[in-house]
Formats: C-alpha cells, sequence, structure tokens
C-alpha cells in the first residue's frame, strides 16, 4: 500500500481532495500536526464527499511521532520539493513507498530534504511559478508510483452505462 504524508498541512480543501484521492486508489494517508484545521472541518468533508469516512487516515502530534509508529518510513520516504534535483520520475517506488508533501506555504523543512538528498523529487513547471496545488501534486506523483506497480488491484477498464463500446 503506498502511502501519503502530508506534513503540517494548511488547507482543509486540499486535504479532502487528497484525501479523496487516496480512497479512490487505496493509499493510506498520514497527517502531521501541526495542521490550519480541525479534521472535522466541513470544508475537508465537503471535498472529500462521502468517501472521508472510508478513508485510511492516521493522525500524528508531530514528525518524530509519525517516525516511531512508522518505523520503516524513513528508508522508504520520497520527498516532494520544488528544490529538488531529480524528477519524480526518476526514482523506483516500492510497492509500500512513502510520499511525502510539506505545507502550503513553506514546503518540507530544508533540514528535512538534506538528510535524505537521493530521495527529493520535484515535478518540472516553469521557473516563473513557484508550485502547484498541493492536492493537484499529490496526485501527479501518487499516479507515478501507481503505474510503475502496475496499479495494483485497481480497475484497469470500464464500461458505458447505457451503450456499449464497439470493440
Amino acid at each position: 500500500m503506498l502511502n501519503i504524508v502530508l506534513l503540517e498541512p494548511e488547507m482543509p480543501a486540499n486535504t479532502g481532495n487528497i484525501g479523496r484521492t487516496c480512497c479512490a486508489v487505496g493509499a493510506r494517508l498520514h497527517l502531521i500536526e501541526p495542521m490550519g484545521f480541525h479534521i472535522n472541518d466541513k470544508q475537508i468533508k465537503r471535498a472529500g464527499l462521502d468517501y472521508w469516512d472510508q478513508l485510511d487516515v492516521k493522525i500524528y502530534d508531530c514528525y518524530q511521532d509519525f517516525l516511531e509508529q512508522n518505523p520503516r518510513a524513513a528508508e522508504k520516504m520520497y520527498m516532494a520539493t520544488t528544490k529538488a534535483r531529480r524528477t519524480y520520475c526518476q526514482v523506483e517506488y516500492e510497492p509500500d513507498a512513502y510520499i511525502m508533501f510539506g505545507k502550503e506555504s513553506a514546503g518540507i523543512p530544508e533540514e528535512l530534504l538534506v538528510e535524505r538528498e537521493e530521495n527529493a523529487i520535484r515535478i518540472p513547471m516553469n521557473a516563473n511559478i513557484r508550485s502547484l496545488n498541493l492536492s493537484n501534486a499529490v496526485a501527479i506523483v501518487l499516479y507515478e508510483a501507481l503505474r510503475q506497480n502496475q496499479f495494483f488491484q485497481m480497475e484497469l477498464e470500464g464500461e458505458l452505462h447505457r451503450l456499449h463500446w464497439k470493440s
């Protein structure tokens, strides 16, 4: 199972969107305090729709608490940052990888990034743009990790509701 880690998330709507994406793909969501909202915030539930109750979510008091409760996370952690030298496509994601995203206003602290320089990843974008929307960034990286793992047991084909495909 892939793991999405949000370090000190600030925006409930983004967190709700990320939770919905995690439900859609069977990923676990880890939220590390302090957060800029309460977990029962109506914006989270609105963005997560009726999927929030199905979400595999864990909340931690701080980063150290997260590491203590997930001892293998440090060795399988990829950190998404605009400061990285490698893109998110240049790494191989283990089936139980942890992909960390920092808070919207500041990203992941550099003190954490320098500890795992080889696992810092970035999404390419124009130089004059500071960052992407957090929920969009999570979706981009998460789906690359899913693709590399053959999408696990997810549905790969869809069916029309009223009509039928020609082939």
